[in-house]
């Protein structure tokens, strides 16, 4: 899908960068900048707010949806702007904006809706793995008719131990058991990149080769292993589509449905803030 695939919208997306890449990549742009390329959007068409820096967020209701990006942040570390970015998210999706978290803003919104999100088990995942889809992926709309397992890039530390009351588990990996949910029709998380190229990902790898070593892990075979990941970018452009096709005609329907899906309030379970 390119650009003059995707349906019109006449709002923008918003982009919350939540922390920049690694140094030697930065280079290259930030993080916003590899996702509206990878999602296949103008310079027009996406609008960022610098949580990080302080930047407040906006009303939501004047966008498309939402990208979350990575960070190098720990969601345990519940910095105040990750905290404040939580409650504004949680009540973005609760009025049925189209939500997409990537790394940090996939384990955000885990947080934020009453899940647990904490250091993985399995310890560090990085480089191209391979995710497995749950049959429940078959019907979500960003996964319908992908193939049933898929490269991906990855690179974290943290993984959503428990998703939040009423999600979905839509895929797996051999080190996370939540490569990705969805929460209600149109709020989603994904733990691996699907904006990173190949280049990203072995740039990352070469970053963190002394943090591998530590682990047992070899950065020079990682770096050889890495391959291209496109059926994951298919899932970002995926959604940019869906959330354009909600504002395009679905608005009002998808609007009401939103408001229907029961959520326990997360100040009363054992993951409040």
């Amino acid at each position: 899908m390119n650009r003059r695939h995707l349906p019109s919208f006449p709002l923008p997306f918003l982009i919350v960068e939540t922390g920049q890449p690694v140094a030697p990549m930065r280079r290259y742009g930030g993080f916003p900048h590899w996702i509206r390329v990878a999602a296949g959007l103008s310079a027009g068409q996406a609008r960022v707010v610098n949580v990080e820096a302080g930047e407040p967020l906006p009303e939501p209701r004047g966008h498309a949806g939402v990208i979350v990006t990575g960070s190098a942040a720990m969601v345990t570390d519940r910095h105040p702007w990750s905290e404040r970015t939580a409650d504004w998210l949680r009540d973005a999706v609760d009025r049925g904006l189209p939500y997409f978290g990537i790394c940090y803003g996939h384990q955000l919104l885990a947080h934020a809706l009453g899940g647990e999100v904490g250091d993985n088990p399995a310890g560090r995942e990085m480089g191209t793995v391979d995710v497995e889809l749950h049959p429940d992926a078959a019907q979500d709309a960003l996964f319908t008719g992908l193939p049933t397992r898929f490269a991906a890039q990855v690179t974290h530390l943290q993984t959503v131990l428990t998703p939040p009351p009423g999600a979905t588990v839509l895929a797996r990996s051999v080190q996370d058991h939540c490569q990705s949910f969805r929460w209600g029709e149109h709020a989603w998380g994904v733990q691996f990149h699907p904006e990173f190229s190949t280049a990203h990902m072995r740039g990352y790898v070469q970053a963190r080769r002394d943090a591998l070593q530590r682990d047992g892990l070899c950065h020079r075979q990682l770096a050889a292993s890495v391959s291209a990941a496109p059926q994951a970018r298919r899932v970002l452009r995926r959604f940019i589509a869906h959330a354009a096709r909600r504002h395009d005609g679905g608005h009002a329907h998808a609007h009401a449905h939103s408001h229907s899906h029961s959520r326990p309030d997360p100040s009363r379970g054992p993951h409040a803030r």
